[in-house]
């Protein structure tokens, strides 16, 4: 099984359900526990052999970042006070451009002074550089929304209102693109735009168009709109560079696959090389600032990374040698989105509990057997702080260090929420190891479910919770147990993010995993309910499910409610670190590829200034 899985009762809101459908509290128990010592699929997987035991393994490659890759670094020095000192600079200097922006008395349209306050928005989001302007972009958003219903005088003003607006949590409705559609289907622009314009114009367009809520149907037509005149507008001889690296980043990465410091980088490198984007007034100040900004946070990282490359040696977590080991990738990931010094600690206990639930799937998947994996439960039950002698001592130590991790991650969550949150988080991952186990018997005794109840056993079997939770109470927020609902499990937000992550996962890692014997996927228990379909079938229906899923995905995180704004983005943004590693393939396992990529242009190289 992969690492993610969807939350209960969620099949029946695919199939029957309206949007409004409420999740099911997951209360069934688990069948008796197969006393079955060896795996009747072992034949089709790796195997090692251990006490006389023969155990499957996942043939997962080794961990890529060794001390001597992390310590070989040529440091920049960038944490040095003269750095921040002018960083501090050019934020003085950019909030001066945000607050000297013309009103609606300055003679300009309101459709102009809109405009600008976009313009200047987008720059500090695309550069991940926007957490220094909170309050000036609240007072240019508030200004734009003020005057929204007289603004879009043009298809990318509303294109680009409509996606700023709504990321930002202005209740804006998509029925502003409909001024710009002509009877024959097509988007209008205005006539006296350059052919480069018009293209940017589409591109606006197709990137709100991603920002979609259920019902929508002039956001489908958009982005299908789009889609071919970007395509079309790629195979011309007479556009920029630029403008075609813009255009393909955009059309790769989307909105759900990408995240902060990714997006950051990419336009650090194609405004730096746009002479004259840099030659306009300001820009050059806001580039810099970025660059900057990225570096000096990059030491920040660099030195947190250290930490947790020394927990890892110190809990002896690399002779678990038949898990993934992947504790550098997650850092990484947290870094791309959780970018403030001040979340250190967010930051740390991502990557911990990532690594830690990863191989505590590995040893449910493939190398546990029902008798091990039945004391693993009953020892976190219990809550006891170590595993009987019987267990094999590679299990024993990464039950040790999650143990120790979960502990130490309650004490910083107790720290920021005033209360202990040790008993929600046991219970937490009391959900998720029982729910792996269930998987593990079902791989045990060659069943395969009904999609539903493949589906039903998702939400404690959801990684996403058990490195969503702990994490996020470390965050400078409150969140009672009536916030914590309305964001963690039965929510639907929680019921959408385990659901989206299972869809996408299955749709990528379901023949590696029948390769080493375990049968039960999406694809397998849809193909078991409809006898007569295809593997492709199956496909095609998650594959649209999921798509179907997202934009209702997407109102839940937009919608206003009582849950911290910092909260509810860190919480989505783990679910678009996930769709990022399974963009192209299984990245929580086949992590040498473009993961590694990620990992350099994250932590290891600097901006060049």
């Amino acid at each position: 099984m992969a690492l993610y899985s969807v939350s209960p009762s969620v099949l029946s809101s695919c199939l029957k359900s309206p949007p409004n459908h409420h999740v099911k509290l997951f209360n069934k128990s688990l069948p008796s526990l197969s006393r079955s010592r060896l795996n009747p699929f072992i034949n089709k997987a790796s195997t090692t052999s251990v006490e006389g035991l023969t155990r499957r393994t996942g043939n997962h490659h080794p961990n890529l970042w060794d001390d001597d890759i992390i310590k070989n670094i040529r440091e920049q020095q960038y944490e040095d006070s003269h750095y921040k000192e002018s960083a501090e600079r050019l934020i003085a200097e950019i909030k001066d451009m945000f607050n000297e922006m013309p009103t609606a008395k300055s003679g300009k349209s309101c459709a102009e002074n809109a405009f600008e306050r976009l313009v200047l928005v987008d720059k500090v989001q695309r550069l991940a550089i926007d957490r220094h302007f909170k309050n000036e972009i609240t007072q240019a958003l508030d200004y734009v929304y003020r005057y929204w219903s007289d603004c879009p005088r043009d298809l990318n003003t509303a294109a680009l209102g409509l996606r700023i607006l709504r990321l930002n949590r202005y209740p804006v409705s998509s029925d502003v693109l409909r001024h710009f559609k002509g009877n024959d289907g097509q988007f209008l622009c205005p006539s006296t735009q350059s052919e480069e314009e018009k293209i940017g114009s589409i591109l606006n367009l197709y990137r709100a168009s991603l920002i979609a809520f259920p019902g929508e149907n002039i956001m489908d037509e958009a982005k299908a709109f789009a889609t071919t005149y970007l395509n079309q507008a790629l195979q011309r001889t007479d556009i920029s560079s630029i403008l075609s690296r813009e255009i393909k980043y955009n059309m790769e990465y989307g909105w759900h696959t990408n995240l902060p410091r990714i997006e950051a980088r990419n336009y650090m490198d194609i405004y730096g090389e746009n002479t004259s984007w840099t030659e306009f007034s300001g820009n050059k100040e806001i580039l810099n600032l970025a660059k900057l900004d990225f570096n000096i946070m990059q030491s920040v990282h660099r030195q947190e990374l250290q930490s947790i490359l020394q927990w890892w040696k110190d809990s002896d977590l690399d002779k678990v040698d038949f898990a993934r080991h992947r504790h550098v990738e997650y850092f990484a990931l947290a870094c791309a989105y959780c970018i403030d010094a001040k979340y250190s600690a967010y930051r740390r206990d991502f990557a911990k509990l990532c690594a830690l639930a990863t191989i505590v799937d590995d040893i449910y998947d493939t190398y546990g057997t029902i008798e091990e994996l039945k004391l693993f439960n009953e020892a976190v039950k219990k809550w006891d702080s170590s595993l009987p002698n019987s267990v094999p001592e590679n299990i024993k130590i990464a039950y040790k260090a999650f143990y120790m991790a979960i502990n130490e991650s309650a004490q910083a969550a107790k720290k920021t929420q005033g209360r202990d949150m040790l008993p929600y988080s046991r219970e937490v991952w009391e959900h998720y190891l029982k729910a792996l186990t269930k998987e593990a018997e079902w791989l045990a005794n060659g069943y395969i479910p009904s999609l539903e109840e493949y589906l039903e056993n998702g939400a404690p079997s959801s990684g996403y919770r058990v490195t969503m939770l702990q994490p996020t109470l470390t965050l400078d927020s409150l969140l009672p147990d009536k916030i914590l609902l309305e964001m963690d499990y039965p929510s639907r937000f929680n019921e959408l993010l385990c659901l989206s992550l299972r869809l996408k996962g299955d749709t990528r890692t379901f023949k590696a995993e029948a390769n080493r014997g375990e049968l039960v996927s999406g694809i397998s228990c849809y193909i078991k309910d409809h006898p007569g379909s295809s593997e492709e079938d199956a496909l095609d229906y998650l594959k649209d499910l999921f798509q179907r899923r997202l934009k209702e995905l997407d109102w839940e995180y937009l919608k206003p409610n009582n849950v911290p704004a910092i909260s509810k983005d860190h919480a989505y943004n783990i679910a678009r670190s996930y769709q990022l590693l399974y963009k192209e393939r299984d990245g929580f396992t086949n992590s040498n590829k473009d993961i590694k990529d990620l990992v350099s242009q994250i932590l290891l190289e600097p901006m060049p200034m």
